[in-house]
């Protein structure tokens, strides 16, 4: 158990971090399309800023990887699918973020995060939700 908690909580920060700075390089990518100067030290502003500020996105990954991180340990244990546990870990937390996306869309009508209004920025999301399952699955493993 100890091992699952000292993996869990590095995941959900690592897929934090990570979705974070990709929203706010798409934000500011699209402004800068837009024809806005965009130096580095606005972005380099902009980022720290939103890691700062989106800690309600945190909570909402953590709720998703607490779904999506035993259902992926279920699907490593069981062996009915194929696949090594860094492949159903990786892909929980693209899914888990995908789906938190595409959930909160339906049910509230919001994205908890904007840059993932287009298909682009969601699969960034869910990139950075691969990121915390990848490293959930490596910090987590028996050595």
């Amino acid at each position: 158990m100890i091992r699952v908690l000292k993996a869990f909580f590095p995941a959900v920060i690592a897929a934090y971090i990570t979705g974070c700075l990709l929203a706010t390089q798409v934000v500011l990518g699209n402004l800068a399309d837009m024809g806005v100067d965009i130096s580095l030290a606005t972005r380099l502003q902009a980022s720290f800023h939103d890691l700062l500020g989106m800690t309600a996105y945190l909570l909402l990954i953590l709720v998703a990887f607490v779904i999506a991180m035993p259902v992926a340990a279920g699907l490593v244990r069981i062996h009915l699918v194929p696949g090594t546990r860094v492949f159903w870990f990786t892909l929980a937390g693209f899914v888990a973020l995908v789906a938190l996306h595409l959930i909160m869309r339906q049910a509230l009508g919001v994205y908890p995060v904007a840059a993932a209004r287009d298909l682009g920025g969601l699969l960034l999301q869910g990139l950075a939700g691969a990121v915390g399952g990848f490293l959930y699955s490596v910090i987590s493993s028996r050595r």
